[in-house]
């Protein structure tokens, strides 16, 4: 059975970031010998400026991250919501007028662990495009999120240890519509280095904390193995994937990089005790770095790095 950070890192790997690309000059990059130039073949540069154009355009896609706009804890029983003032759940006031100020409510069965919308009179919402009013069980799995619309308001539920959350997402969000732009560091030979993926006994589990102090014990299959900047170190994989999962930190973190954490992924799990290509330049930033209305895992203690990697996502500080 799949655990919920198997789920949460496949959703932040396909939905939020779109990474699920296979690049033929990954298996085609030669490492440099100590005195090669630091050029890059032409396909791999080609490749990975086609992978930060998808990851670009998933960002800034409808109901994408940077669209967030509430995160509203649920109380057993119903829950109303909308922009009126005497909702359970108070809609962001850049709503008001577009949606209605009563819209319905979501009712939390905790023993049976399902929630029902129920639509006001009159109001009408959609699902995958297609109208519905009265009555509506709203899917909780993270496998593919039950989103349902209204104007340029969507929102969906998800589940964390048994707690109901509804996530509120607004198309017209000023923060996806001012978005800048990512920021990425050049990519370089130095950062795709040789890695050895070594596995645990079955079962072996980490304590991971997300950024509000949530803790859950997650499956790591194993760790990989590899040499940078001089030194070796060792990343513990998150999560029971096809592939391998890491979050990560290391010295330009807070600095050049998003602080609490970068993601990187590889999409096919190598062999065990084989060498294989680990490629730093495909680090990037978590939901966390675009919006507040996220809940990102910290990395495992292993995971913190006392090195710079100044390879794939960089981040743009805000304003004080």
């Amino acid at each position: 059975m799949e655990t919920r950070l198997s789920k949460f890192s496949r959703q932040f790997f396909l939905l939020g970031a779109a990474f699920a690309l296979s690049f033929s000059a990954h298996n085609a990059y030669t490492a440099p010998t100590a005195n090669a130039k630091s050029e890059l073949p032409l396909e791999y540069v080609a490749d990975i400026e086609a992978w930060r154009d998808k990851v670009e355009t998933s960002l800034k896609r409808d109901n994408g991250w940077l669209t967030l706009a509430g995160r509203f804890i649920m109380k057993p029983g119903v829950n109303t919501f909308g922009t009126g003032k005497n909702n359970d759940i108070v809609l962001p006031p850049e709503l008001k007028g577009a949606v209605p100020e009563t819209i319905g409510a979501l009712v939390v069965d905790k023993d049976d662990k399902k929630v029902t919308l129920k639509l006001a009179d009159g109001v009408s919402m959609t699902s995958e495009g297609t109208p519905f009013t009265g009555e509506r069980a709203m899917k909780t799995s993270s496998d593919k999120r039950d989103w349902v619309s209204l104007q340029r308001m969507s929102m969906h539920i998800i589940e964390r240890n048994g707690t109901f959350v509804l996530r509120l997402a607004d198309n017209e969000s000023l923060v996806r519509k001012n978005f800048p732009g990512r920021l990425w560091y050049e990519p370089k030979n130095a950062f795709v280095v040789d890695a050895k993926f070594v596995p645990y006994p079955p079962g072996r589990t980490l304590s991971i904390v997300n950024v509000i102090d949530e803790v859950s014990e997650e499956p790591s299959p194993g760790y990989v193995e590899f040499k940078l900047n001089g030194r070796t170190h060792k990343m513990d994989v998150i999560g029971e994937d096809d592939g391998l999962f890491f979050v990560f930190r290391d010295g330009t973190s807070g600095d050049t990089t998003y602080r609490p954490s970068r993601f990187l992924f590889v999409d096919k799990k190598p062999a065990p005790n084989t060498t294989f290509k680990l490629d730093f330049n495909k680090a990037y930033n978590p939901p966390c770095a675009f919006s507040e209305f996220t809940t990102c895992p910290l990395p495992p203690k292993q995971n913190i790095m006392q090195t710079r990697i100044e390879a794939g996502e960089k981040y743009r500080k805000k304003p004080v």
